[in-house]
């Protein structure tokens, strides 16, 4: 037969679905901490003592103190330079940045400075005597041969001290802008009250006395840099202005409106021009036309000349007049193409005249435009230096007039208040944190313990774990000696501990109905798990019921029956075995159990070589004639082969489980030996139940699942 364990590394609180998954049973899990309540409360108050000790006798009361800071946005200035000094507009960056300033690093020197907080043994660690923690770290450096390092110069050791100094203070102090405000609550931690208050209250007077200082400083940045700007650009105008007038000086300048005036001139000579050019090209036509007809014929010269007074020598003429008749008409046409000829030359001349009137207006004019150009230009360069001039002169007045009556950004809204109370430890705080720590390790200490349990609380448990039923569960019987166990339950018959011996008794009977075993064998893992006690108990009950009972002491190596029975026999099974005396005469009867006994004793031979031999048979066969019931103790499995060797020859076989003593690996090895001879362990008994540690692990006041129900059954 092979009997399948299962595994011990699962967890107790977690079951095997049908998925072969593990997983938490959070009933059990609660049942665990239910059980483990006392545990629980045991750690848990430990940790609140340990709270209210560590606030009220040894945590350094801390006290906090508040100033508080409003910043004022865009504040009106009495002179107007903005660029300069200008205030805060308020934005989120803004109010983040001013955080930053309060927490800054320069901030916090002059606080230092100012309070002297080098001197402050609170601050400057330095100062107080070192610690243990320090003085074990020098000296596992000195084991370790490390180095020390070299001792700073004395500006720089100062220099050290306060930026360490300066890091305390910023663990101590917090700032804080309350949302949708201009508002900053500045906070500081410190082992005085007064001081916390003082601290808090000098951050809040160097903050704003550092905003005056910044715009102090800025101004009179300004003020030097104005000055040599005012001073430089005075030199500028004064140049720009000495260019101007030199300029004057030398070019012989008029008016914007004489220029105009010009302009309007040079427009009437270009149309004299034009009315000359037309006069002399209709002279040079009438010159060319006399021309042409000068060897015509009189008419055609009347014709072309169109002159009256030709006309009327013309008409004057006969059809062919004589040349002294035509003369006058002759000379008349002559004198035209002479007139014409002069009018010709005199347009000419005209036309030239006026042009060259117009070349030299017209170059008179551009040079004057050049020049008035160019003073215009001189005149805006004097002029531009001149405003930029008195611009920085004014400014440099404002800004001048503006350092004496500087404005911070900030005002205290409220001083610090000296604290009556210590802000740290908070008392109740501390004992419900020191609560709740102790709940959740007694929780985890119970649950641990649970998780590393390698031993039997429960039947359910240990049939669980070994696959074999449990017949029985012994309590443990409240006498000092094992002598009085069997006394106690003779003299109570209807205790809690006999009626759990009937419990078994029937339990044997009935794992066979129709063949109740006869030869009944106890044993165990290791000694000192009760199987002696099981053995006593069960042949005393046995008896009671009226069977003749044998009461064998298998265990012959170490014989402990003695510790039970008062007497004084020497001889016993192993006399009987090799058969030295017979069986009637090696048996005791002792009062209390009233069963035939038959001890151990020592051997020369092997303890299994005498079971494994066919006397041993012969002496059972034998026995079971004699007897209703044979109960055989024998020693410990995992210790020698005894009880697997004698087992061959019993119907039903006990292995005894100490409560909350023997191991699982113990109780699987010892079982796992039976089945590799192909004996079969019949049943389990849980022994030695301890009523108060049932009741520890929250299972009832009493044992087996059930108990603390027979109050009105039991008397013990």
């Amino acid at each position: 037969m092979t009997q399948n364990f299962p595994s011990l590394s699962k967890s107790p609180m977690a079951h095997a679905t049908s998925g072969g998954e593990d997983v938490i049973d959070l009933g059990q899990v609660f049942g665990i901490l239910w059980r483990g309540k006392f545990i629980i409360a045991v750690v848990a108050f430990l940790c609140v003592a340990l709270g209210v000790f560590y606030s009220l006798g040894v945590a350094t009361p801390i006290y906090r103190s508040t100033s508080v800071v409003i910043l004022e946005t865009q504040p009106a200035q009495i002179v107007d330079i903005e660029s300069v000094v200008g205030g805060l507009s308020g934005e989120s960056t803004e109010l983040n940045s001013e955080v930053e300033v309060l927490r800054s690093r320069g901030l916090m020197r002059h606080v230092v400075e100012e309070l002297n907080l080098r001197d402050d043994p609170e601050f400057n660690e330095t100062l107080n005597p070192p610690s243990r923690v320090s003085e074990l770290k020098s000296w596992v450096k000195g084991v370790l041969g490390r180095p020390e390092a070299a001792e700073p110069e004395a500006e720089q050791a100062l220099r050290m001290e306060t930026d360490r100094v300066i890091a305390t203070l910023l663990k101590s102090v917090s700032v804080r802008n309350i949302p949708q405000s201009f508002v900053f609550e500045i906070t500081v931690s410190s082992q005085s009250a007064v001081k916390a208050a003082l601290i808090a209250d000098t951050i809040a007077e160097l903050y704003i006395e550092n905003q005056i200082a910044v715009k102090f400083e800025a101004t009179e940045k300004a003020t030097v840099w104005l000055t040599d700007q005012v001073a430089t650009l005075k030199q500028e105008l004064e140049v720009a202005e000495s260019r101007v007038a030199e300029f004057n000086a030398q070019t012989d300048l008029i008016s914007l409106e004489d220029l105009q005036a010009q302009e309007r001139q040079m427009k009437d000579l270009r149309d004299r021009i034009v009315t000359a050019n037309v006069s002399a090209a209709a002279a040079r036509q009438r010159l060319e036309a006399l021309e042409e007809v000068m060897n015509d014929t009189r008419s055609a010269k009347v014709t072309v000349a169109q002159d009256p007074q030709l006309d009327r020598l013309f008409a004057g003429l006969p059809l062919d007049p004589t040349p002294e008749q035509a003369r006058g008409f002759d000379q008349r046409f002559a004198l035209l193409l002479d007139q014409a000829q002069t009018n010709l030359t005199r347009a000419t001349q005209q036309v030239g005249a006026l042009e060259a009137a117009a070349v030299r207006l017209e170059a008179q004019n551009a040079q004057q435009s050049d020049d008035l150009i160019a003073l215009q230009q001189l005149t805006r360069e004097a002029e531009a230096s001149r405003l930029l001039y008195e611009y920085f002169l004014g400014r440099l007045k404002e800004t001048a007039a503006q350092q004496g009556i500087q404005q911070a950004d900030s005002r205290v809204l409220s001083t610090a208040v000296i604290p009556a109370q210590a802000s740290e430890p908070r008392v109740g705080i501390s004992i419900a944190m020191a609560a709740i720590v102790g709940l959740f390790i007694g929780a985890l200490i119970v649950l641990l313990l649970e998780t590393r349990a390698q031993t039997f609380r429960t039947a359910a448990d240990l049939e669980q774990t070994t696959g074999y039923t449990v017949m029985g569960q012994l309590p443990m019987v409240p006498v000092r000696r094992r002598k009085d166990v069997i006394q106690y339950l003779a003299d109570r018959p209807t205790s809690a501990a006999a009626e759990a011996v009937r419990n078994l008794r029937t339990s044997i009977m009935l794992s066979n109905f129709d063949t109740p075993p006869q030869v009944i064998l106890t044993t165990s893992s290791l000694p000192g798990e009760g199987k002696t006690t099981v053995s006593l108990s069960l042949a005393q009950n046995f008896v009671g019921m009226g069977k003749k009972v044998l009461l064998v002491e298998g265990d012959i190596r170490r014989r402990v029956f003695g510790q039970y029975l008062n007497t004084d026999q020497k001889q016993g099974l192993v006399a009987v075995i090799k058969g030295d005396a017979l069986l009637e005469d090696c048996v005791i009867n002792d009062p209390r159990v009233k069963a035939d006994i038959l001890i151990g004793e020592e051997a020369k031979v092997n303890a299994a070589d005498l079971f494994s031999s066919s006397a041993f048979g012969d002496f059972i066969a034998k026995a079971r004639e004699q007897y209703d019931v044979i109960i055989i103790d024998t020693p410990p499995v995992l210790v020698v082969p005894d009880a697997r060797i004698i087992a061959k020859h019993a119907d039903a076989v006990l292995f005894g489980v100490k409560w909350d003593t023997t191991s699982k690996t113990q109780v699987q090895d010892a079982l796992r030996m039976f089945e590799s001879v192909g004996q079969k362990v019949s049943g389990l008994v849980l022994g030695q139940v301890s009523p108060e540690g049932m009741k520890r692990y929250g299972y009832g006041g009493r044992y087996g699942s059930y108990a603390a129900y027979g109050a009105k059954y039991y008397n013990n």
